[in-house]
């Protein structure tokens, strides 16, 4: 390397480390980490190999004569290549369609009396978070906008330790025991010899096994429902689905459930929107997330516990080690003790996440595992699926998985590891070092848990056995329009259903929920409707439905949602920068839709308006409500007869917007 070479790589080194300084002076403890590992290519720098050796050439391969073979010796295009066919990782067997940002938490309401984990009591603490949403069922590359399970996983990155809260949208799981995973999964995937259909439930393997599987059923109602098509991953809620234990400094124990409320509220798509948001933009709800934290419109969640003295834990007609129940809001209010802001979009989607690994056992000192059956198992699936998809035990190193408090255990070697660890690698040794913590210095120490005692058998908690009931609180709780919802769900998944068995089958499931539900859908698919054989016992809650006024989960609000503001050159500019004005005053995201994209000029000379989308390239299902801008001339009377514009007209007054 030359003296100026060598001189140009020290000086970008410097400016490199002075970018990472500042950016951790105003950053909180884990954007301050990643700064450590983070490098900008939007500077000026020399392209250079995995080893630093800067290359005055990486678009020509060396050849040998101008038209001649390849060599072999040039080593950087092996180089480049290589790295190439290896960038791919195993996706995820489910989640893999995903996308994450990163935020904060904050405490108002400590709970000494339930835990006495720090991150639940300080509130002069600002924990680091991030959030990964995704669906269930398809590929990294299918659509956001499908009929699916979302998850809602949270990393606190506390200074004891990561916290991880593996949540999903809906608050109750498709079977109770995770030995049955692998089955579920296998059903709800694509078939095995056609590998179709792609991220829908739509099939027959998916209800050949909801059929036969009756603690399914509370599940499929969700699922049927509009909770399973959400608007947006700002307007969804969050359960972290599992009865977890909390324990306070006395050592007592709770039963606790956890929840996530957007602050914008609970909101949908309807299903003609979903089909075709999907073709419109694979990327809706991602798109969505990223365009609000870049518009300063930070996705904001209340955080709320449900709380179960360990004392009371028999005092339901459920389980409470059962996930595939609830516990009604009636019986155990939630208790809402803090909120999280979403404010930073990732640098880098593979490094952050894609590598990010979330594991149902990251807990810290005060919060434990329960006896749900369905958790013991997913907590080893967790931790094992990582060893695979991020290549071995080390990827706890990677940036995004690290915690921010100190990490030092005698854990050596494997792949990738990307740590110098000197002195010794066994415990108890001479030097005292590293060593267990007491429970009264931080040390994580298990509370003394009753066993039920028995004998070693494959059985389930008597109360397990019942699979209907809430079920049918589901749908009793949900408005009329809710149900047409579920019903024409319903039609559409059985409909798309080859095995006759299946459907009867998977009707005589529906009838034990409500009678009056199971014949609606055979009605829809012309078959014989069911007797009634199981009395829907009458019981409602009004914490479910998403558009019941008095449920207090809920809020509507323009903040956040997306306006869509045609206009074409001759418009008028007094209408449109007024109602852009005012909406945007409202905290709505305005979008103006024009003939191209840039600048559109109005009927008042010198005035304009930037075009973000053209009327090509974006349709009425992409925003929340649509207004069309008046104007004269020639291009205006054109309008009348432009098929985009009466087309956007009527396709949003049919999905009932503005």
């Amino acid at each position: 390397m030359s003296l100026a070479e060598s001189l140009k790589q020290s000086l970008a080194t410097g400016v490199e480390s002075v970018e990472k300084t500042a950016h951790k002076a105003v950053s909180n403890p884990k954007q301050a980490q990643l700064a450590d590992f983070t490098v900008d290519y939007t500077k000026d720098r020399g392209i250079s190999t995995h080893f630093g050796v800067l290359q005055s050439d990486t678009e020509t391969a060396l050849k040998a004569g101008i038209r001649g073979p390849t060599l072999i010796e040039d080593t950087h295009a092996r180089e480049k290549i290589t790295h190439f066919d290896h960038e791919r990782i195993p996706e995820r067997v489910v989640h893999a369609r995903g996308t994450g940002a990163h935020g904060y938490f904050k405490l108002h309401t400590p709970i000494p009396e339930v835990t006495y984990a720090p991150i639940l009591n300080d509130t002069t603490l600002t924990t680091p978070t991030f959030v990964r949403f995704s669906t269930v069922q398809g590929f990294r590359g299918s659509a956001d906008t499908v009929r699916d399970v979302r998850g809602f996983a949270t990393r606190f990155y506390t200074q004891q330790g990561n916290w991880d809260i593996v949540a999903n949208n809906n608050p109750v799981f498709f079977i109770q025991e995770a030995i049955k995973f692998p089955d579920v999964i296998h059903a709800v995937k694509p078939d095995q010899a056609k590998e179709i259909p792609q991220a829908q439930s739509a099939h027959d393997n998916f209800w050949d096994f909801i059929s036969r599987t009756p603690e399914s059923l509370h599940h499929v109602m969700w699922h049927m429902s509009d909770r399973n098509i959400p608007r947006s991953y700002r307007m969804m809620q969050g359960f972290g689905v599992h009865s977890f234990v909390c324990v306070n400094a006395k050592g007592q124990r709770s039963f606790v459930k956890f929840h996530w409320k957007p602050k914008l509220g609970i909101h949908s798509l309807v299903w003609d929107e979903a089909l075709k948001i999907s073709g419109q933009d694979p990327d809706f709800h991602r798109r969505d997330l990223y365009d609000a934290i870049e518009a300063g419109s930070y996705p904001e969640y209340e955080f709320g516990v449900q709380v179960v003295p360990e004392e009371k834990e028999h005092d339901f007609d459920f389980d409470l080690l059962d996930s595939t129940k609830i516990i009604p809001e009636e019986l155990v209010p939630v208790r809402y003790i803090g909120s999280m802001v979403l404010n930073k979009c990732p640098d880098d989607f593979f490094a952050e996440t894609e590598q990010i690994a979330f594991c149902t056992q990251h807990m810290v000192p005060g919060i434990e595992h329960s006896n749900d059956p369905l958790l013991h198992l997913r907590s080893f699936s967790y931790q094992d699926t990582q060893l695979s998809r991020l290549g071995g035990p080390n990827w706890n190193l990677i940036p995004i998985n690290r915690p921010v408090c100190p990490v030092f255990n005698t854990q050596r070697d494997g792949f990738m590891q990307v740590q110098i660890n000197k002195g010794p690698n066994y415990w108890p040794n001479r030097f005292g070092t590293p060593h267990p913590v007491p429970g009264k210095d931080g040390g994580r120490v298990l509370s003394p848990q009753p066993l039920p005692g028995g004998v070693k058998e494959r059985v389930r908690g008597p109360k397990f056995s019942e699979h209907y009931s809430q079920a049918t609180l589901f749908w009793n709780s949900m408005s009329d329009v809710e149900k047409k919802h579920i019903v024409d769900a319903f039609s559409f998944e059985l409909g798309r259903c080859d095995d006759k068995g299946v459907v009867e089958l998977m009707l005589d499931s529906i009838n034990f929920i409500d009678n009056k539900l199971a014949c609606l859908v055979a009605q829809n698919l012309h078959v014989d409707p069911p007797k009634e054989v199981h009395p829907n016992h009458g019981k409602s809650t009004k914490f479910l439905s998403q558009i019941n006024p008095t449920n207090s989960n809920n809020a509507f609000t323009a903040v956040g949602r997306r306006m869509a503001l045609f206009v074409h050159d001759g418009f008028d500019f007094a209408i449109a920068s007024g109602i852009k004005a005012a909406f945007a005053g409202m905290g709505v995201i305005v979008n103006v839709v024009g003939p191209r994209k840039g600048k559109v000029n109005s009927s008042t000379p010198g005035t304009f308006l930037e075009a973000h989308f053209t009327f090509e390239t974006c349709r009425s299902t992409l925003f929340d409500g649509v207004f069309f801008v008046g104007g004269t001339g020639p291009e205006y009377n054109k309008l009348k007869r432009q098929g985009r514009w009466l087309h956007a007209a009527r396709e949003a007054f049919m999905h009932y917007k503005t």
